[in-house]
């Protein structure tokens, strides 16, 4: 694990009346990105493992990284301003020459879809950890919405 970081997996993708609502997290805490439906779109497709005709442009990525002979290693939502999360992608490639760490500044939400599709890790800087608010309640709050709305759908079929 990187220094001074904490394991999050993504807990929930709820859709928002302008974009998507990312839910990440640990057993300790739950807390929330705002992303575009484009990418808000990728992370479901990607979690459900739904393929596509084309490649999209994080498959795209995928692709350039096999190409070059990078590996995703895993990605750090390293800083947060106002609402804005910033993000570092981490590559190792390995060649004749020896073996080589990449860091690139990325937006979180291109950052999860890459991680989910590569299933790697997912890390956030203890300092944003911990300045971000506990939503655990919200994520509840919103599953338990959709398993009620689940449950009326299958009663009236």
């Amino acid at each position: 694990m990187p220094k001074d970081t904490v394991p999050i997996v993504l807990k929930g993708v709820m859709p928002t009346t302008n974009g998507c609502a990312v839910f990440l997290g640990n057993e300790e805490k739950t807390f929330i990105i705002y992303v575009d439906h484009f990418v808000g779109n990728a992370i479901q497709m990607t979690l459900a493992g739904i393929k596509k005709e084309r490649p999209l442009t994080h498959d795209l990525i995928g692709s350039i990284l096999l190409g070059l002979g990078a590996r995703l290693d895993h990605i750090v939502i390293n800083d947060a301003n106002n609402g804005t999360f910033f993000a570092r992608i981490i590559l190792q490639m390995e060649n004749e020459l020896g073996r080589k760490i990449v860091e690139l500044d990325a937006r979180p939400s291109d950052s999860i879809v890459l991680a989910l599709q590569h299933k790697r890790d997912i890390y956030v800087s203890r300092a944003v950890f911990d300045e971000m608010e506990d939503r655990t309640d919200v994520l509840e709050r919103v599953l338990r919405q959709q398993a009620e709305e689940s449950g009326e759908e299958e009663e009236s079929t």
